[in-house]
């Protein structure tokens, strides 16, 4: 009997130097400094496991340990999902620290801006420029890229709502997309809800087409409503729009910077010197400014407008006003110079615009 207590008693022994020499393990593999040498991103992979990002930094000596650090999160942190994407690692981090950052799903996000005016061109470009994003629209046509986005037929120009979007790693050019299509029919129909009574529009499409021309035409944003009222006058009075950024728009690439009186005069869809109303689609992104003006302008009889040079415009209610306005800001200033919308006919000479 006394033989099986000493063996019972040399068994707890060793046993409790086995539990004290593990806990040892563990704490110094928790407590240990990761082998860096300068700030580092770890891509953690959809599906990986804790186990085996531990093996693998084990194994690129970051790390030493990895079998107590896998027991340490199977007793610990079950139930505790490892978030993909990337993490940033730093010199000085210990391997508890990095535990830590997984805990959080502190990933490393990313972001893009996409800004007022755009075309849908650039747009995709940007896109394309995202290293980090997984590109999946690259060989789609501007409709197949709709259809992914659930819009099968609409026309892309003007529906993305610009603003500063975040990613990490792992995310779709085509997920950031949804984000800003969501965001700008989300914003739209806002706006559309709380609009001006009598506008002359048959739905919440017409008014963003609206808001693209303010978008394109203002420089000063407290203008954007006062725009907005001159070209619902020329609408409502059955002028045409003359706005050159439709113009531009409609010439697509072939735009080099001057807007010649043949460019004016050029039937596209887009021409507001040509067609009249709007053109059929929006010509760039807007922001929320541009939509609240198109769907609520500032009263008052102004028809034409023209730029001072300095951003701003000169607002005129009839013709012989605007005449001198352009003699004032732009004929003085520089003789090719011309801003929309303007009487016909056009001047001869090549013309670029400010507010470009």
């Amino acid at each position: 009997m006394r033989r099986v207590i000493l063996l019972l008693e040399i068994g707890l022994v060793v046993a409790g130097l086995a539990v004290a020499v593990a806990a040892w393990q563990q704490r110094s593999a928790l407590q240990q400094t990761l082998a860096l040498s300068e700030e580092r991103l770890v891509e953690v992979p959809a599906g990986a496991t804790p186990g085996g990002m531990f093996n693998r930094l084990e194994d690129e000596g970051i790390l030493h340990g990895a079998f107590w650090l896998r027991l340490y999160w199977r007793f610990n942190l079950a139930q505790q999902p490892l978030h993909s994407g990337e993490y940033r690692l730093s010199p000085g981090m210990r391997a508890l620290d990095l535990i830590e950052l997984w805990k959080r799903g502190e990933v490393v996000q990313y972001s893009l801006t996409l800004v007022e005016g755009w075309n849908f061109r650039q747009v995709r470009a940007a896109l394309a420029r995202q290293e980090k994003l997984e590109q999946t629209l690259e060989g789609l046509s501007d409709d197949e890229v709709m259809a992914r986005l659930g819009s099968p037929g609409a026309h892309p120009e003007g529906r993305f709502f610009p603003d500063t979007y975040r990613y990490v790693r792992g995310m779709s050019d085509l997920d950031l997309l949804k984000q800003a299509h969501a965001r700008l029919e989300e914003i739209l129909a806002a706006e559309w809800q709380q609009r001006s009574p009598d506008l002359p529009y048959k739905d919440p499409y017409q008014a963003l087409i609206m808001a693209s021309l303010i978008e394109k035409e203002t420089g000063v944003p407290e203008e954007r409503r006062q725009i907005a009222g001159v070209f619902i006058r020329r609408l409502r009075q059955g002028m045409l729009l003359q706005t050159d950024p439709t113009v531009i728009y409609g010439m697509g690439e072939r735009y080099n910077g001057k807007l010649t009186r043949a460019d004016l005069r050029e039937p596209t869809p887009y021409n507001t010197y040509v067609i009249s109303g709007m053109p059929p689609t929006p010509i760039a992104m807007v922001g929320r400014e541009a939509i609240h003006a198109a769907l609520h302008p500032a009263p008052g009889k102004s028809l034409y407008f023209v730029a001072r040079g300095d951003g701003s415009h000169e607002f005129s209610d009839d013709l012989e006003a605007h005449n001198r306005a352009v003699r004032e800001y732009q004929l003085k200033r520089r003789a090719d110079y011309r801003s929309s919308p303007a009487p016909l006919p056009a001047p001869d000479t090549a013309t670029d615009k400010d507010s470009q």
